[in-house]
């Protein structure tokens, strides 16, 4: 499974083995599994379920940042039965934050551990001890231990909603304790409650419940601490407990620390049954970003970069030069966000694009390698073409995955009772209708990739004049090969479906993409292209196509403009009453949000008639909602003509996509807001600022847009401090590439040492090199001054 965070990581859940129980009726040879990603106890991916195996194979990616602070990185495997209500927890897999820098890169098997209530803990607490020396009546002391209970941070939601937390302090020892009152509806509750406790007791105490002093070693001693939610008439539920020992105050008078919270015990059980276990791949990169002062220097170094002539010795061609080697391209991903955010992507795209086709002999090989230009706009077209592949692409993909028709064309594939013929029929129907909707799709491309590809036409044909098809197969690469039918292969990966297809439809898949690969390249091959497929079966397959009809097809990508994108995006969420109902649980209902380029509409279930319908044109913002508003998680407000609709979605990362899908819909209307309120106006006032009047302005600026046609939440001083990392871990290539601008500009000609790096002006290059070692050097230094941040548990 592959993921990523603000601090950011990918994995893969590669596959699992020995399923269950090792022997006995619960053996899971009948039954179906799955596996699921949670961050801490909220569930963020589910892989698809598994047919009858004690060692299945997930082998699926799953990649996306974290829009919060988190303790662990948990892979659980569950069973399904047709006889039972729910889903049974086989075992899971639990890596604490602190230690995803042991497993980062590399495939490993894990354990798989037992499943149980008293383990599944998160959040922290902050504890102050301090001991205090006492003088009794008659003249004696007596010590006594001071503990205060000041906060809690991150408890996890119980059935969905903020907890009813109280903590609970032991004296471990002769055992003492008490309890803190109870919070309402908080994960973050501050007690500030102070409990003394004393461990010695005075000579003229007589009384047999207590200790004796000689019988109680000071040090000994240890508090604990639990959390548990107040169940009311239920039974409380156990969030989890930290221990300190009394001896760590044996050389400071007061401690005061944070403390993460354990399973009950430490998780300290006798040896489980073998549960079986998970090959998992995580990639882990956590970023400590500086204040955004510190980057001006090396992120205008940057934004100069399409300005720089020639494009190889800008500093952001400098970076994919010089981190080929050890990280490919994946370094270009900072660069463009950065561009992209301040409008500066076409011109560098151009740039490199040109670049790229000065060293392209013949026309047949346009883009067709993985270059520094192909990646870029690879890039930019994951970034800002994701609706686009929604409302061309997931209808008729939908309608592929329900249907589910079989289509093996090859005759050492197909299983007893196929038939060839009907399988090549249904191939091409669902061929016909992907490329229909592909070709078809112009007025939907976003205005960016729109003017890239303008600008392939135009280059290319000024490098191939002699070539009429050359401007059309110039934007075809991307478009068909490097998008379209990387999408039809992956739909999971660009969030078409929410999960991996299982393998007939996989493999369906996989013909339609290469098919649309094939149609997307024919206006540039030459006219015995059938004579060439690799695979004899394709060949009668293709003749069933037009192929004149096929070219024209392709060459109205040519009439792509620059349109408003449609898009369509639906789940199922709770949604606020909107003033019918003020007070009570039912103040929150499950509906179901659909939004299209047209409206924002909510249903009582999917399919149903809507219950109310927003006007795309209306809304006047998309915001986040501050958790304190109602006690929820997750939740984002669209502010529109009338009162604001507030909702909460399934998870952070569903969250975020419908900020982006919403926000992204409206960005031109007229009217938009430049301040919101982030909390809820209740009870006669706004709970964020506290101002009477409903109507008040918003006390806090709107996220700002980016482009006139897209809406990214880019956080420009991350992305720069990204950049700034994988210069710091490439400094010695860095250096290598300085010393081949000298050599260059003292020995003529181009020397060894030089060919590892593209250097059209030795001079120019040089200078933005040693630009950058002064930017960098200084930005290190600041990162050394502020030292590196750490949560770890027990300190301050």
């Amino acid at each position: 499974i592959c993921c990523c965070f603000l601090n950011g990581s990918g994995e893969e859940v590669c596959e699992a083995k020995n399923l269950g129980p090792s022997s006995g009726p619960n053996r899971l040879r009948d039954l179906c599994t799955f596996c699921t990603i949670s961050l801490d106890q909220e569930e963020v991916y589910r892989t698809k379920v598994y047919e009858k195996s004690v060692s299945p194979f997930y082998g699926e990616d799953f990649y996306f940042e974290i829009p919060r602070p988190f303790q662990c990185l948990s892979f659980y495997v569950y069973a399904k039965s047709m006889f039972q209500i729910r889903d049974l927890p086989v075992g899971k897999v639990a890596i604490r934050k602190e230690d995803l820098y042991k497993y980062c890169g590399k495939e490993n098997w894990f354990q798989l551990q037992p499943v149980d209530p008293h383990s599944e803990v998160q959040g922290k607490v902050h504890l102050e001890m301090k001991l205090n020396e006492l003088i009794t009546e008659n003249g004696s002391i007596c010590q006594q231990l001071v503990v205060q209970i000041i906060a809690c941070q991150g408890l996890p939601l119980i059935s969905g909603q903020n907890c009813d937390p109280y903590a609970t302090v032991t004296l471990v020892g002769p055992a003492r304790w008490k309890k803190t009152k109870v919070k309402k509806k908080t994960s973050d509750p501050q007690f500030d409650e102070t409990f003394h406790f004393e461990v010695t007791r005075s000579s003229s105490y007589k009384g047999r419940s207590h200790f004796h002093v000689e019988e109680e070693d000071i040090e000994k001693l240890e508090i604990k601490v639990e959390l548990w939610n107040n169940g009311n008439l239920a039974q409380d539920v156990f969030l989890g407990e930290t221990r300190v020992s009394v001896k760590i105050l044996r050389n400071d008078n007061v401690h005061r620390a944070w403390y993460l919270l354990q399973p009950k015990g430490n998780g300290t059980k006798s040896k489980p049954d073998d549960l079986g276990s998970l090959r998992l791949k995580v990639t882990y990169t956590e970023d400590n970003v500086l204040p955004s002062a510190f980057y001006t220097a090396l992120r205008n170094l940057m934004l100069k970069s399409p300005d720089v002539k020639p494009i190889s010795a800008s500093a952001a061609h400098v970076l994919g030069d010089i981190c080929r080697e050890s990280v490919g391209y994946e370094a270009l991903l900072p660069v463009v966000r950065l561009l992209l955010h301040h409008n500066r992507l076409l011109p560098f795209l151009t740039s490199v694009a040109a670049l790229e086709l000065e060293n392209t002999q013949e026309a047949n090989t346009i883009f067709r390698g993985n270059s520094l230009a192909t990646r870029c706009i690879d890039d930019m077209m994951k970034i800002v073409g994701k609706s686009y592949l929604t409302v061309t692409l997931k209808p008729v993909l939908n309608e592929i995955f329900e249907s589910n028709k079989t289509c093996e064309i090859d005759p050492v594939k197909l299983k007893e009772g196929d038939n060839v013929e009907v399988n090549k029929e249904n191939l091409q129907g669902y061929v016909q209708k992907v490329f229909t909707s592909i070709t078809q799709s112009s007025s939907s491309c976003p205005p960016l990739m729109c003017d890239v590809f303008r600008s392939l036409r135009q280059l290319a044909s000024k490098r191939f004049p002699a070539d009429p098809h050359v401007q059309y197969s110039a934007v075809s690469s991307f478009i068909f090969l490097r998008f379209f039918a990387v999408a039809v292969l992956s739909p999971h990966t660009f969030q078409l479906r929410s999960h991996h297809p299982d393998p007939e439809i996989s493999r369906t898949l996989t013909l339609i993409s290469k098919t649309i690969q094939s149609l997307g390249s024919w206006g540039s091959l030459s006219k015995n292209k059938l004579s060439s497929f690799k695979e004899t079966y394709m060949y009668d397959f293709f003749k069933l196509f037009q192929e004149d009809e096929c070219i024209e097809k392709v060459k109205k990508v040519r009439n792509i403009t620059a349109r408003c994108v449609h898009m369509i995006f639906n789940r199922e969420v709770h949604k606020r009453a909107q003033g019918r109902k003020r007070i009570g649980k039912k103040n929150f209902k499950k509906r179901w949000l659909r939004v299209t380029n047209q409206e924002l509409s909510y249903h009582k279930q999917k399919g149903k008639e809507s219950l109310c319908v927003i006007p795309v044109k209306n809304i006047l913002g998309v915001e986040k909602l501050e958790e304190s508003a109602f006690n929820r998680k997750n939740m984002f407000q669209v502010i529109h003509s009338e009162k604001p609709l507030y909702v909460q979605a399934g998870n952070c990362v569903e969250t975020n996509s419908w900020i982006e899908v919403l926000s992204q819909v409206s960005r031109c209307n007229p009217g938009r807001l430049s301040t919101f309120h982030p909390s809820a106006y209740v009870g006669g006032s706004w709970l964020c600022c506290k101002e009477l009047n409903e109507n008040t302005p918003g006390c806090k600026p709107c996220t700002a847009t980016v482009l006139a046609n897209i809406q990214l939440d880019i956080d420009c001083d991350r992305e720069t401090e990204r950049i700034f990392s994988f210069f710091s871990s490439n400094r010695s290539r860095l250096q290598k590439m300085e010393d081949a601008c000298a050599g260059m500009s003292v020995y003529l000609g181009q020397q060894e040492e030089c060919s590892a790096f593209t250097i059209q002006d030795p001079k120019e290059t040089f200078r933005t090199i040693k630009e950058l070692g002064e930017v960098l050097d200084d930005l290190q230094a600041q990162h050394d001054s502020k030292g590196a941040l750490t949560d770890e548990p027990g300190t301050m």
